[in-house]
């Protein structure tokens, strides 16, 4: 059903780790999962949830965007720190907009079905790492600016 390739990229949150001399143990006990789990990240053997990147991203005081190489940029003037699945929503809704597609057309762009999107933009569920990137590839959009976290999308 995926119509898209975009694969993340999370090896600089093992450069980012190392530069802030920290190890495996203390950011997997920072996420509360365990280090094995982490491990995979680092290594794009397993894919990270939204709300550890986003931990992430608060604890090294860096964007979302540097985390996952869409820019190399680390600098973020952040207004939020906490995901908002409403704000996320109505930002989603408005990019769709401005971008005259419907939700079906999202939907087929990024893989899914008409009913997530809806789901996404009513801010019922919290769009997912997979599909924010995909969105924020495919349309050029600031992962900082759609999770809320900036209030421009300056890619």
């Amino acid at each position: 059903m995926r119509s898209f390739n975009y694969e993340m990229d999370y090896s600089r949150i093992k450069e980012i780790r190392i530069e802030k001399n920290k190890t495996q143990k203390d950011i997997a006990n920072l996420l509360k999962i365990n280090q094995s789990t982490y491990s995979k990240f680092e290594i794009n053997k397993a894919n990270i949830t939204i709300e550890k990147l986003n931990e992430l991203a608060n604890y090294y005081h860096v964007s979302l965007d540097y985390l996952l190489k869409i820019t190399d940029n680390p600098k973020i003037r952040m207004i939020n720190k906490e995901l908002d699945k409403k704000l996320i929503g109505e930002r989603l809704k408005t990019i769709r907009k401005e971008k005259k597609l419907y939700q079906d057309t999202l939907a087929k762009d990024i893989g899914t079905g008409h009913s997530l999107i809806s789901e996404y933009e009513s801010g019922k569920r919290l769009i997912s790492l997979t599909y924010g990137y995909a969105i924020c590839k495919k349309y050029n959009i600031s992962m900082d600016y759609l999770y809320g976290k900036i209030n421009k999308n300056k890619l």
